[in-house]
């Protein structure tokens, strides 16, 4: 099998990492990154409303060297991004958590833990040289989660990421189609007519098995069990729905930032300030929850705007190139969250697939503020774009 770094030989763009995901990884799972809810409107548009979006350089600039450094939530980082939190990681490549925050950390920016990690927390945490922030759900229940959130303080987690948007799951075609949720049932019976799938990449199986097959979420601990096996995570999500309401216990236990994910609008920005939020991700869950909902960077300026500066904004969904970094700072986030674009580096080459598409990334920001004008993402605003209708 190839390793890692020859798997990235002749990657230019994120397609491309997606591309070689699709080669390595069984279709069930392959689905699982790149798919999203219903007919999949809000994820294909969290893309293109990016090609919208005009830039306004200002030419005959002098030149040195790009600042691409800034701080989320008073932390220095090398990158105007982070990596969004993922879950099932361990799935896609073995020890994939671990894995993934090394890269970040090496290369100097942060990294979100998913609650739905097949590594332990502190093991996550352990592996990575830059910030490591932990990404909430209520699964398990109120108990399961707080001592989630205390070992998770322990470890040293320098921010907590309270998801709100999941309700329920999404209802994600392809993953019904693949036959995901026969495949962790662990009834041979209903497997077997979608076991093929996985035959398929003897590559990967070989490295699945090698990490222990079928994952547990270690980071679930249920009173009186231990670790939840891996089941149908939709419902599982059903059963510990967020409110507004869980905050303020949320924010008693951890005793430290807390940003709230799944904001669209000014009204679901202002209750985040309201309940003590210290930075908030526009977000709507890379188009897997309720589709034909806004694309982030058009619901962001409306967001930027309610928050008036009392809180930081970041912003994730369908940033697949450096320069769609440069447009959602543009048009006020601090940074942003990268989740398919490194899921797919993950997929397509491990630690050294991750790296690829940081860097990936980071030249594409290099060179879009050299051709900007603008040599510091922090001087970035919105007077060098020129917004679609509706922005």
């Amino acid at each position: 099998m190839l390793d890692g770094r020859n798997r990235v030989t002749g990657i230019f763009t994120i397609e491309d990492l997606r591309r070689r995901a699709q080669s390595r990884l069984p279709r069930v799972l392959f689905d699982y990154i790149d798919g999203g809810a219903d007919a999949e409107v809000t994820l294909r548009e969290n893309c293109t409303v990016f090609d919208r979006v005009r830039f306004l350089p200002r030419n005959a600039a002098a030149m040195g060297t790009c600042e691409l450094r800034t701080t989320v939530l008073g932390t220095p980082v090398e990158l105007p991004f982070l990596l969004a939190p993922i879950g099932s990681s361990r799935m896609f490549f073995p020890r994939g958590e671990c894995v993934a925050a090394a890269q970040a950390g090496a290369a100097g920016t942060g990294y979100v833990l998913s609650t739905l990690s097949g590594c332990r927390l502190e093991e996550v945490k352990a592996a990575s040289r830059g910030p490591v922030w932990y990404q909430l759900y209520l699964i398990g229940g109120r108990e399961a989660a707080t001592a989630a959130i205390q070992r998770a303080r322990a470890a040293g987690f320098s921010a907590l990421v309270v998801t709100i948007d999941t309700a329920v799951a999404g209802q994600r075609e392809r993953d019904l189609r693949n036959g995901g949720r026969e495949l962790v049932s662990g009834d041979p019976l209903k497997m077997l007519p979608h076991i093929g799938q996985l035959l398929m990449r003897p590559a990967w199986l070989l490295g699945y098995l090698r990490d222990g097959g079928m994952m547990k979420f270690p980071n679930v601990v249920i009173p009186g069990e231990g670790p939840m096996a891996y089941e149908d995570v939709g419902a599982a999500l059903e059963r510990s729905t967020v409110t507004w309401r869980d905050i303020a216990w949320i924010r008693a236990a951890w005793q430290g930032p807390i940003v709230v994910k799944g904001v669209l609008g000014a009204q679901d920005a202002r209750r985040a300030l309201d309940a003590g939020a210290d930075a908030i991700i526009v977000s709507n869950h890379g188009g897997r929850q309720l589709d034909c909902v806004a694309p982030t960077l058009l619901a962001l300026p409306e967001v930027v705007d309610a928050v008036a500066g009392r809180a930081e904004v970041y912003l994730d969904g369908g940033i697949r190139r450096g320069s769609d970094v440069v447009k959602a700072i543009c048009l006020g986030a601090r940074a942003v969250l990268v989740g398919r674009a490194h899921a797919y580096g993950l997929g397509a080459a491990g630690g050294a697939g991750v790296g690829k598409a940081i860097e990936i990334l980071r030249s594409g920001i290099v060179r879009t503020l050299r051709l900007l004008g603008c040599l510091d993402v922090n001087a970035l605003d919105r007077s060098y774009v020129e917004p679609p209708g509706g922005l």
